[in-house]
Protein backbone atom coordinates (compact mmCIF):
# COMPACT_ATOMS: atom_id res chain seq x y z
CA UNK A 1 0.00 0.00 0.00
CA UNK A 2 1.75 3.27 -0.83
CA UNK A 3 2.33 6.02 1.58
CA UNK A 4 3.96 8.90 2.71
CA UNK A 5 6.96 7.74 4.52
CA UNK A 6 9.41 8.70 7.31
CA UNK A 7 12.82 8.93 8.01
CA UNK A 8 15.23 9.68 10.33
CA UNK A 9 16.50 12.22 8.46
CA UNK A 10 16.76 16.04 9.63
CA UNK A 11 16.81 18.67 6.98
CA UNK A 12 20.01 20.16 6.93
CA UNK A 13 20.34 24.19 7.57
CA UNK A 14 21.76 25.82 3.87
CA UNK A 15 25.70 26.30 4.01
CA UNK A 16 26.39 29.68 2.82
CA UNK A 17 28.18 29.25 -0.86
CA UNK A 18 31.18 31.43 -2.01
CA UNK A 19 29.05 32.51 -4.71
CA UNK A 20 25.69 34.40 -4.90
CA UNK A 21 22.89 32.35 -4.36
CA UNK A 22 22.19 30.21 -7.62
CA UNK A 23 25.11 30.91 -9.38
CA UNK A 24 26.11 28.12 -12.05
CA UNK A 25 29.07 26.10 -10.83
CA UNK A 26 32.37 26.06 -12.37
CA UNK A 27 32.18 22.26 -13.67
CA UNK A 28 30.78 21.78 -17.16
CA UNK A 29 28.15 20.57 -15.89
CA UNK A 30 25.53 23.11 -15.34
CA UNK A 31 24.14 23.51 -11.68
CA UNK A 32 20.62 24.35 -10.52
CA UNK A 33 19.30 25.27 -7.74
CA UNK A 34 17.76 22.60 -6.58
CA UNK A 35 20.98 20.72 -7.19
CA UNK A 36 23.29 23.02 -5.48
CA UNK A 37 20.42 23.18 -2.12
CA UNK A 38 19.20 19.95 -1.92
CA UNK A 39 16.33 20.94 1.08
CA UNK A 40 14.58 23.25 -1.85
CA UNK A 41 13.39 19.94 -3.26
CA UNK A 42 10.74 19.37 -0.76
CA UNK A 43 8.18 21.65 -2.00
CA UNK A 44 4.40 20.57 -1.15
CA UNK A 45 2.61 19.49 -4.01
CA UNK A 46 1.16 23.19 -5.49
CA UNK A 47 -2.97 22.09 -4.70
CA UNK A 48 -2.45 20.70 -1.51
CA UNK A 49 -1.04 24.58 -0.26
CA UNK A 50 -3.25 26.60 -2.18
CA UNK A 51 -3.61 30.14 -1.02
CA UNK A 52 -0.39 29.95 1.39
CA UNK A 53 2.62 31.41 1.40
CA UNK A 54 5.35 28.98 2.09
CA UNK A 55 6.28 26.24 -0.35
CA UNK A 56 7.06 23.40 2.08
CA UNK A 57 6.52 22.51 5.47
CA UNK A 58 10.16 20.84 7.13
CA UNK A 59 9.91 19.81 10.84
CA UNK A 60 10.91 22.71 13.22
CA UNK A 61 15.00 22.47 14.35
CA UNK A 62 14.52 21.27 17.80
CA UNK A 63 12.76 17.78 16.36
CA UNK A 64 15.01 14.62 16.33
CA UNK A 65 13.79 14.09 13.27
CA UNK A 66 12.32 14.95 9.85
CA UNK A 67 9.77 13.56 7.81
CA UNK A 68 9.95 13.79 4.17
CA UNK A 69 6.92 12.98 1.67
CA UNK A 70 7.72 10.93 -1.45
CA UNK A 71 6.10 8.75 -3.67
CA UNK A 72 6.66 5.53 -3.89
CA UNK A 73 5.12 4.50 -7.25
CA UNK A 74 1.94 4.05 -6.09
CA UNK A 75 0.57 7.43 -6.79
CA UNK A 76 -0.81 7.98 -3.27
CA UNK A 77 0.28 11.32 -2.91
CA UNK A 78 -2.87 12.79 -5.34
CA UNK A 79 -5.08 11.43 -2.38
CA UNK A 80 -3.09 13.67 0.29
CA UNK A 81 -5.48 16.40 1.48
CA UNK A 82 -5.00 20.03 1.25
CA UNK A 83 -3.74 21.69 4.03
CA UNK A 84 -6.19 23.55 6.23
CA UNK A 85 -6.14 25.85 9.10
CA UNK A 86 -6.58 24.80 12.82
CA UNK A 87 -7.20 26.10 15.57
CA UNK A 88 -6.01 24.98 18.83
CA UNK A 89 -6.13 26.42 22.67
CA UNK A 90 -3.19 28.45 23.98
CA UNK A 91 -2.94 28.12 27.63
CA UNK A 92 -0.17 30.23 28.80
CA UNK A 93 -1.09 31.96 32.25
CA UNK A 94 0.54 35.35 31.40
CA UNK A 95 -0.04 37.63 28.47
CA UNK A 96 2.37 40.39 28.48
CA UNK A 97 5.76 39.45 26.85
CA UNK A 98 8.78 41.32 27.93
CA UNK A 99 12.16 42.58 26.00
CA UNK A 100 15.30 44.31 26.30
CA UNK A 101 16.44 44.64 22.87
CA UNK A 102 17.86 48.16 22.32
CA UNK A 103 16.71 48.78 18.84
CA UNK A 104 13.26 48.67 19.22
CA UNK A 105 11.05 51.53 20.68
CA UNK A 106 8.96 49.15 23.57
CA UNK A 107 9.51 46.73 26.02
CA UNK A 108 6.56 44.95 26.22
CA UNK A 109 3.97 43.55 24.00
CA UNK A 110 0.92 41.31 23.56
CA UNK A 111 0.38 38.51 20.87
CA UNK A 112 -3.63 37.26 20.91
CA UNK A 113 -2.61 34.66 18.47
CA UNK A 114 0.64 32.25 17.47
CA UNK A 115 0.97 31.81 13.94
CA UNK A 116 -0.23 33.45 11.46
CA UNK A 117 -3.11 32.57 8.74
CA UNK A 118 -1.55 35.59 6.33
CA UNK A 119 1.17 33.47 5.38
CA UNK A 120 4.05 36.33 4.61
CA UNK A 121 6.70 34.11 3.10
CA UNK A 122 9.28 36.68 4.77
CA UNK A 123 7.87 36.61 8.10
CA UNK A 124 10.11 37.13 11.20
CA UNK A 125 8.07 35.25 13.83
CA UNK A 126 7.69 32.02 11.66
CA UNK A 127 10.67 30.10 13.19
CA UNK A 128 8.71 30.67 17.01
CA UNK A 129 6.76 27.79 16.15
CA UNK A 130 9.56 25.22 15.65
CA UNK A 131 9.25 25.99 19.70
CA UNK A 132 6.06 24.13 19.47
CA UNK A 133 7.11 21.31 17.71
CA UNK A 134 5.64 22.60 14.48
CA UNK A 135 7.14 23.39 11.22
CA UNK A 136 7.98 27.22 10.21
CA UNK A 137 6.80 26.86 7.00
CA UNK A 138 3.06 25.53 6.30
CA UNK A 139 2.13 24.94 9.83
CA UNK A 140 2.96 28.47 10.68
CA UNK A 141 0.15 29.46 8.69
CA UNK A 142 -2.16 26.92 9.07
CA UNK A 143 -1.69 25.36 13.38
CA UNK A 144 -3.13 28.40 14.74
CA UNK A 145 -2.97 29.02 18.63
CA UNK A 146 -5.26 31.80 20.42
CA UNK A 147 -5.40 33.00 23.49
CA UNK A 148 -9.26 33.23 24.58
CA UNK A 149 -8.47 34.45 28.00
CA UNK A 150 -6.15 37.01 27.25
CA UNK A 151 -8.07 40.39 28.12
CA UNK A 152 -8.53 38.64 31.68
CA UNK A 153 -5.26 37.79 31.85
CA UNK A 154 -4.20 41.54 30.88
CA UNK A 155 -6.30 42.97 33.15
CA UNK A 156 -4.97 40.63 36.15
CA UNK A 157 -1.15 41.51 35.27
CA UNK A 158 -2.16 45.48 34.90
CA UNK A 159 -3.63 45.11 38.47
CA UNK A 160 -0.28 43.73 39.78
CA UNK A 161 0.91 45.89 42.45
CA UNK A 162 4.39 46.20 40.97
CA UNK A 163 3.29 47.20 37.07
CA UNK A 164 4.46 49.97 35.43
CA UNK A 165 2.63 51.38 33.05
CA UNK A 166 4.54 51.83 29.73
CA UNK A 167 3.32 51.42 25.94
CA UNK A 168 2.06 47.92 25.24
CA UNK A 169 2.95 47.15 21.45
CA UNK A 170 0.48 44.53 19.22
CA UNK A 171 0.94 42.89 15.91
CA UNK A 172 5.13 42.90 16.74
CA UNK A 173 5.09 39.01 16.52
CA UNK A 174 2.00 37.93 14.87
CA UNK A 175 -0.76 39.96 13.33
CA UNK A 176 -3.67 40.32 15.74
CA UNK A 177 -6.35 41.31 13.19
CA UNK A 178 -5.47 38.19 10.91
CA UNK A 179 -8.90 36.44 9.73
CA UNK A 180 -9.98 34.39 12.60
CA UNK A 181 -10.36 37.57 14.78
CA UNK A 182 -13.19 38.31 12.78
CA UNK A 183 -14.95 35.84 14.81
CA UNK A 184 -12.81 35.16 18.32
CA UNK A 185 -12.97 38.79 18.24
CA UNK A 186 -9.44 38.40 20.90
CA UNK A 187 -8.02 41.75 20.01
CA UNK A 188 -11.14 43.76 20.39
CA UNK A 189 -11.35 42.68 24.17
CA UNK A 190 -7.70 43.09 24.72
CA UNK A 191 -8.72 47.33 23.49
CA UNK A 192 -11.61 47.11 25.82
CA UNK A 193 -9.34 46.44 28.95
CA UNK A 194 -6.72 48.93 28.04
CA UNK A 195 -9.38 51.80 27.53
CA UNK A 196 -11.01 51.12 30.72
CA UNK A 197 -7.87 51.34 32.16
CA UNK A 198 -6.56 54.43 30.28
CA UNK A 199 -3.25 52.39 29.42
CA UNK A 200 -1.45 53.64 26.08
CA UNK A 201 -1.37 50.86 23.05
CA UNK A 202 0.79 50.91 19.63
CA UNK A 203 -0.61 48.80 16.86
CA UNK A 204 0.88 47.40 14.13
CA UNK A 205 -1.21 45.17 11.05
CA UNK A 206 -1.53 44.55 7.64
CA UNK A 207 -5.47 44.16 7.85
CA UNK A 208 -8.29 46.10 6.92
CA UNK A 209 -9.82 44.14 9.81
CA UNK A 210 -8.28 46.93 11.86
CA UNK A 211 -10.90 49.66 11.08
CA UNK A 212 -13.45 47.53 12.97
CA UNK A 213 -12.20 48.79 16.11
CA UNK A 214 -11.45 52.43 15.39
CA UNK A 215 -14.64 53.38 17.58
CA UNK A 216 -12.38 52.29 20.54
CA UNK A 217 -9.46 53.31 19.23
CA UNK A 218 -10.34 56.76 18.25
CA UNK A 219 -11.96 57.16 22.14
CA UNK A 220 -8.44 55.96 22.70
CA UNK A 221 -6.54 58.81 20.51
CA UNK A 222 -8.62 61.64 21.59
CA UNK A 223 -6.57 60.92 25.02
CA UNK A 224 -3.08 60.13 23.69
CA UNK A 225 -3.57 56.67 24.26
CA UNK A 226 -3.54 54.75 20.55
CA UNK A 227 -1.88 54.70 17.77
CA UNK A 228 -1.41 52.39 14.54
CA UNK A 229 1.13 51.62 12.20
CA UNK A 230 -0.27 49.60 8.95
CA UNK A 231 2.51 47.66 6.77
CA UNK A 232 2.12 48.14 2.92
CA UNK A 233 5.02 46.13 1.50
CA UNK A 234 4.05 46.80 -2.12
CA UNK A 235 1.08 48.63 -4.65
CA UNK A 236 1.53 45.49 -6.95
CA UNK A 237 -1.79 43.34 -6.14
CA UNK A 238 -0.27 40.62 -7.65
CA UNK A 239 2.95 40.88 -5.70
CA UNK A 240 1.53 41.27 -2.61
CA UNK A 241 -1.26 37.95 -3.61
CA UNK A 242 2.09 35.88 -4.13
CA UNK A 243 4.16 36.76 -0.90
CA UNK A 244 1.47 37.66 1.76
CA UNK A 245 -1.58 35.49 0.19
CA UNK A 246 -4.28 36.20 3.39
CA UNK A 247 -3.77 39.43 4.27
CA UNK A 248 -5.41 42.44 2.87
CA UNK A 249 -5.22 43.86 -0.55
CA UNK A 250 -2.76 47.26 -0.40
CA UNK A 251 -5.40 49.04 -1.87
CA UNK A 252 -7.80 48.03 1.53
CA UNK A 253 -4.89 48.67 3.60
CA UNK A 254 -4.95 52.46 2.01
CA UNK A 255 -8.36 52.75 2.57
CA UNK A 256 -7.58 51.87 6.25
CA UNK A 257 -5.18 54.10 6.82
CA UNK A 258 -7.20 56.66 5.34
CA UNK A 259 -9.87 56.07 7.11
CA UNK A 260 -8.29 55.74 10.73
CA UNK A 261 -6.68 59.23 9.56
CA UNK A 262 -9.63 60.56 9.47
CA UNK A 263 -11.32 59.17 12.77
CA UNK A 264 -8.28 61.14 14.75
CA UNK A 265 -5.86 58.20 15.19
CA UNK A 266 -2.44 59.21 14.59
CA UNK A 267 -1.54 56.70 12.01
CA UNK A 268 1.74 55.10 10.35
CA UNK A 269 2.54 53.57 7.04
CA UNK A 270 5.24 50.31 7.69
CA UNK A 271 7.00 49.77 4.03
CA UNK A 272 8.12 46.88 5.75
CA UNK A 273 9.78 44.93 4.50
CA UNK A 274 12.14 46.18 2.07
CA UNK A 275 13.33 43.49 -0.37
CA UNK A 276 16.09 44.74 -2.92
CA UNK A 277 15.38 43.85 -6.62
CA UNK A 278 11.48 43.17 -5.32
CA UNK A 279 9.89 45.83 -4.15
CA UNK A 280 12.78 48.23 -3.19
CA UNK A 281 11.62 50.74 -6.50
CA UNK A 282 8.40 50.96 -4.82
CA UNK A 283 9.58 53.03 -1.54
CA UNK A 284 8.81 56.30 -3.37
CA UNK A 285 4.97 55.63 -4.78
CA UNK A 286 4.11 54.00 -0.90
CA UNK A 287 4.84 56.69 0.63
CA UNK A 288 3.10 59.15 -1.38
CA UNK A 289 -0.29 57.01 -1.67
CA UNK A 290 -0.10 57.07 2.11
CA UNK A 291 0.65 60.56 2.44
CA UNK A 292 -2.91 61.15 0.17
CA UNK A 293 -4.29 59.36 2.59
CA UNK A 294 -3.48 61.55 5.73
CA UNK A 295 -0.71 59.14 7.19
CA UNK A 296 1.76 61.45 9.30
CA UNK A 297 4.33 59.20 10.02
CA UNK A 298 6.53 56.61 8.40
CA UNK A 299 9.10 53.95 8.84
CA UNK A 300 10.83 50.80 7.02
CA UNK A 301 12.95 47.78 8.00
CA UNK A 302 14.71 45.55 5.66
CA UNK A 303 14.09 42.26 4.66
CA UNK A 304 15.22 39.90 7.48
CA UNK A 305 15.73 36.42 6.84
CA UNK A 306 16.62 34.99 10.39
CA UNK A 307 16.66 30.96 10.64
CA UNK A 308 14.72 28.65 8.57
CA UNK A 309 12.79 32.34 6.83
CA UNK A 310 15.96 32.16 4.27
CA UNK A 311 15.09 28.62 3.20
CA UNK A 312 10.99 29.10 2.97
CA UNK A 313 12.09 33.00 1.08
CA UNK A 314 14.36 31.26 -1.00
CA UNK A 315 12.01 28.28 -1.89
CA UNK A 316 9.31 31.11 -2.32
CA UNK A 317 11.50 33.28 -4.74
CA UNK A 318 12.33 29.98 -6.86
CA UNK A 319 9.00 29.27 -7.36
CA UNK A 320 7.72 32.69 -8.53
CA UNK A 321 10.62 35.10 -9.60
CA UNK A 322 13.54 32.21 -10.34
CA UNK A 323 14.90 34.93 -12.79
CA UNK A 324 15.77 37.87 -9.50
CA UNK A 325 16.70 34.43 -7.55
CA UNK A 326 20.97 35.14 -7.44
CA UNK A 327 20.46 38.97 -8.18
CA UNK A 328 18.29 39.06 -4.80
CA UNK A 329 20.53 37.38 -2.46
CA UNK A 330 23.52 39.10 -3.66
CA UNK A 331 22.11 42.59 -2.64
CA UNK A 332 20.58 41.18 0.59
CA UNK A 333 23.85 39.52 1.38
CA UNK A 334 25.52 43.46 0.36
CA UNK A 335 23.34 44.87 2.70
CA UNK A 336 24.60 41.94 5.48
CA UNK A 337 28.14 41.90 5.65
CA UNK A 338 28.38 39.37 3.22
CA UNK A 339 25.83 36.69 5.13
CA UNK A 340 22.22 35.98 3.80
CA UNK A 341 21.09 37.40 8.13
CA UNK A 342 22.89 39.63 10.39
CA UNK A 343 21.01 39.83 13.79
CA UNK A 344 23.41 42.53 15.12
CA UNK A 345 21.29 44.77 17.32
CA UNK A 346 21.35 49.03 15.70
CA UNK A 347 21.94 47.41 12.23
CA UNK A 348 19.02 44.27 11.70
CA UNK A 349 16.76 46.31 10.53
CA UNK A 350 18.30 48.60 8.28
CA UNK A 351 21.73 46.17 7.12
CA UNK A 352 25.12 48.19 6.00
CA UNK A 353 26.87 48.96 3.26
CA UNK A 354 26.15 51.44 0.22
CA UNK A 355 22.78 49.87 -0.57
CA UNK A 356 21.31 50.04 2.54
CA UNK A 357 22.71 53.82 2.54
CA UNK A 358 20.89 54.41 -0.90
CA UNK A 359 17.79 52.99 1.02
CA UNK A 360 17.70 54.50 3.40
CA UNK A 361 18.28 57.78 1.59
CA UNK A 362 16.16 57.41 -0.93
CA UNK A 363 13.29 56.64 2.03
CA UNK A 364 14.61 59.91 3.61
CA UNK A 365 14.17 61.97 0.97
CA UNK A 366 10.63 61.40 0.11
CA UNK A 367 9.26 61.59 3.61
CA UNK A 368 11.02 65.23 3.89
CA UNK A 369 9.50 65.93 0.05
CA UNK A 370 6.03 64.37 1.52
CA UNK A 371 6.01 66.30 4.64
CA UNK A 372 6.37 62.99 6.93
CA UNK A 373 7.91 62.46 10.23
CA UNK A 374 7.54 65.77 11.19
CA UNK A 375 6.45 64.85 14.14
CA UNK A 376 6.40 61.63 16.36
CA UNK A 377 3.31 60.85 18.01
CA UNK A 378 4.06 59.81 22.22
CA UNK A 379 1.98 58.22 23.50
CA UNK A 380 0.93 59.27 27.45
CA UNK A 381 0.76 57.04 30.31
CA UNK A 382 -1.33 59.93 32.53
CA UNK A 383 -4.55 58.40 32.36
CA UNK A 384 -3.37 54.54 33.71
CA UNK A 385 -5.75 53.85 36.65
CA UNK A 386 -5.08 50.15 38.25
CA UNK A 387 -7.52 47.82 37.81
CA UNK A 388 -8.96 46.77 41.36
CA UNK A 389 -7.80 43.03 42.36
CA UNK A 390 -4.46 41.56 41.99
CA UNK A 391 -3.53 42.02 45.05
CA UNK A 392 -4.58 45.37 45.46
CA UNK A 393 -5.97 46.12 48.82
CA UNK A 394 -9.64 47.60 48.45
CA UNK A 395 -11.41 50.46 50.38
CA UNK A 396 -13.59 49.74 53.27
CA UNK A 397 -15.13 53.45 51.66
Amino acid sequence: MSRASSHALKRPPVKVPSEPAGAPSSGPEKSSPEKDFPELAVAIERGRRRGRGAQSNASGRYEAEARVVFDDGWQSLEELPPFKTTVATDTSRKVITRNDSPDIGFDRSINPYRGCEHGCVYCFARPTHAFLGLSPGLDFESKLFVKPDAPALLEKELAASGYEPRMIAIGTNTDPYQPIERERRIMRGILEVLEKVGHPVGIVTKSALVMRDADILARMAKKNLAKVAISVTTLDPKLARTMEPRASTPSKRLEALQALSKAGIPTTVMVAPVIPALNDSEIERILDAAAHAGVKEAAYVLLRLPLEVRDLFREWLLEHYPDRYRHVFTLIRDMRGGRDYDSQWGTRMKGTGPMAWMIGRRFEIACEKLGLNKRRTKLTTDHFVRPKGGGQQLSLF
